[in-house]
């Protein structure tokens, strides 16, 4: 097929590619959700399962999706309807496109809410408000702030200003921008965090928790919770991937490309296990402490150590950039939209949008205080998106990514836009796309809806 070209700009190399593709994966879910899923489902065993599924069903997801993106060279929504055009395939293919931008804008919507908190423990944690805390006391620090909808609304919209702000300014000046600054932080406050980590009287049972081998933890659940974070850890199905894709230069290989951006994702994530799990232990705390593991879990761990306020609080602003990074590829695939179809400039564009979903996100809010009552199939209107969109919208946008790249587009233009070093190689990624993926897929959502 002929070669597009993007209105919006390109990366200007491979690695900023990789950084905003790795920023998109390393979220809350890496620094939030791995380490408490991995503390319920037994440690080791689990990290084992998790990278068996990384390998099987995140990468070759992802190198579709990206593949999509660069073929398409525009937003998710109009990627879509033109391959669909081009490959002569039916046109309800092009619901792909929408699926992801839709999913992503409901997402950003309450990942705002929660991203917010993290800004708030930042100032939190630096002004001592920790400092010799009880667990009774993180509670109720916890409690107080989820019960006043003002609080909740202030840092809801300081981090929505930001993210629309990124986003309106590009591809260059603004995400590019923003990551090339953010990434190289972030890997060094992790660092800073591990070493820190390392000194605790709890390092070794941390480092065993997280890497010893005990298959009699691991239930038929475990796995599926396992196959599940590692399809969302790397953004897929929300087209996030699908747009940074479609500004990745043509010389770089998408293959080696996306092995480097799971790579490092998922080496953030198990650094963060090694940061988290230390800390807790040499507390005498709770490993499979659940979501709230970061906001009351660790608060109540840093209060009592040396240097727990220095730290904590450069854990939590840890948490921000990774929050951060995650919530501007959220907002792009509808802005590119607006750009492209409704001829709007990238501030009006990012301006508007951005309104619709701080105001969505009013909902989520309301959720957590004066709406908790109001619940529909029993559940609040923040755990009706979630549900939607974590098991039932992205993995079915991944489960029709991998059909129809491996099964209603053209071989020859996927084999060409791949472009895989070894045939071998791109046998076993097409096999693996076209039989296993989707099954793996299929059974991640079957179990979301039962």
């Amino acid at each position: 097929m002929a070669e597009q070209k993007s209105i919006h700009g390109l990366w200007r190399s491979r690695w900023l590619f990789i950084l905003a593709a790795t920023g998109s994966a390393v979220g809350l879910g890496n620094i939030w959700k791995f380490p408490y899923i991995t503390g319920e489902n037994g440690g080791g065993a689990f990290v084992l399962v998790y990278l068996a599924c990384i390998c099987l069903i995140g990468i070759p997801v992802m190198i579709a999706e990206v593949t999509l993106g660069r073929l398409g060279r525009q937003s998710p929504i109009n990627t879509m309807h033109a391959l669909t055009k081009d490959q002569n395939a039916n046109r309800l293919w092009g619901g792909i496109g929408w699926m992801g931008a839709v999913a992503g804008f409901l997402i950003l919507s309450f990942y705002s809410v929660i991203a917010g908190w993290s800004l708030a423990y930042i100032f939190r944690m630096a002004g001592g408000a920790f400092d010799g805390a009880t667990a009774e006391s993180v509670g109720a620090t916890f409690g107080n702030m989820l019960s006043s909808p003002e609080t909740l609304l202030a840092w809801h919209t300081i981090f929505m200003v930001i993210t629309i702000g990124i986003v309106a300014r590009g591809v260059n000046k603004g995400l590019e921008r923003s990551i090339s600054i953010m990434m190289p932080l972030l890997f060094l406050i992790l660092v800073v965090l591990l070493g820190y980590s390392m000194s605790t009287d709890g390092f070794g049972a941390g480092f065993e928790f997280l890497f010893s081998f005990d298959f009699s933890k691991l239930t038929g659940e475990s796995i599926i919770v396992a196959l599940g974070h590692a399809f969302f850890t790397l953004s897929l199905g929300m087209g996030a991937i699908m747009a940074y894709g479609a500004y990745m230069p043509k010389k770089s290989s998408i293959g080696k490309t996306v092995l480097t951006v799971a790579f490092l994702d998922t080496l953030i994530a198990l650094i963060a296990g090694l940061v988290i799990f230390p800390i807790v232990f040499s507390n005498g705390l709770e490993a499979g402490a659940g979501p709230g593991l970061l906001f009351q879990t660790l608060p109540l761990a840093f209060s009592h150590m040396p240097g727990g306020t220095l730290f904590g609080t450069l854990f939590f602003i840890l948490v921000a950039f990774a929050a951060l990074s995650s919530a501007i590829s959220l907002g792009e695939p509808v802005v590119a939209w607006a750009v492209e179809s409704k001829g709007m400039s990238r501030v009006a564009a990012a301006t508007w949008i951005g309104i619709v979903i701080w105001i969505l996100g009013i909902g989520t809010i309301l959720s957590f205080n004066l709406w908790s009552e109001y619940k529909l199939f029993g559940k609040t209107l923040f755990d009706t998106l979630d549900f939607l969109t974590a098991n039932i919208m992205l993995p079915l946008g991944g489960l029709l990514i991998a059909v129809f790249v491996g099964w209603a587009m053209n071989k020859a233009d996927v084999k060409e836009e791949v472009k895989m070093g070894s045939p071998l190689m791109y046998t076993i990624w097409r096999f693996v796309l076209m039989f296993i993926a989707p099954v793996a897929v299929a059974i991640v959502l079957v179990n979301g809806l039962i």
